[in-house]
């Protein structure tokens, strides 16, 4: 009978995730788009717009503005006036901040997924671990059986071998 053998290596990516946390995109804390050290000033001066035009009050301004032009297209009476007027007016300027907003909330539930799998991929590794440990003290209790196994096969092999002789 043979001793396991197993000997367990570490992944390398274990110890280089222990010092990291998942990935944010933390604006406010300067963290580049794709995790770079600070913001441009092209990054900045977009995430300050995407802020500013992506709220519930930005598109309630648009919709007050939207309707500044509304009395002259309507009185136009002229169809394609009046349908350029919902198309390229009321639904761009509304529906973009709307929009946005969707997005933000998308994107608040896709870090918060994004964080609990994180989590999740931990608790994982932790468990892991602990399988590995427990591995390692069967591994032991097994030797150990192999050893008794060992000596009882060779006193059983020398007792048949001295039961041999005497006959």
């Amino acid at each position: 009978m043979t001793k396991p053998s197993y000997q367990y290596t570490q992944h390398p990516h274990v110890e280089n995730r222990k010092a990291k946390h998942p990935a944010k995109l933390n604006a406010d804390a300067d963290a580049g788009v794709l995790g770079a050290a600070k913001l441009t000033i092209n990054q900045r001066f977009g995430l300050a717009i995407t802020k500013s035009v992506g709220t519930m009050w930005a598109a309630y301004a648009f919709f007050a503005l939207s309707l500044v032009s509304l009395p002259a297209a309507i009185m136009t009476g002229d169809t394609v006036i009046i349908v350029a007027w919902v198309a390229q007016t009321f639904l761009q300027l509304v529906l973009l901040p709307i929009i946005i907003v969707g997005q933000n909330l998308q994107a608040a539930k896709t870090e918060i997924r994004a964080i609990a799998t994180y989590e999740d991929a931990t608790a994982i590794l932790e468990e892991a671990k602990e399988i590995q440990a427990h591995l390692a003290d069967q591994d032991k209790a097994l030797s150990h059986l192999i050893d008794k196994m060992t000596a009882l096969e060779a006193k059983l092999e020398a007792a048949q071998l001295a039961t041999k002789r005497t006959k």
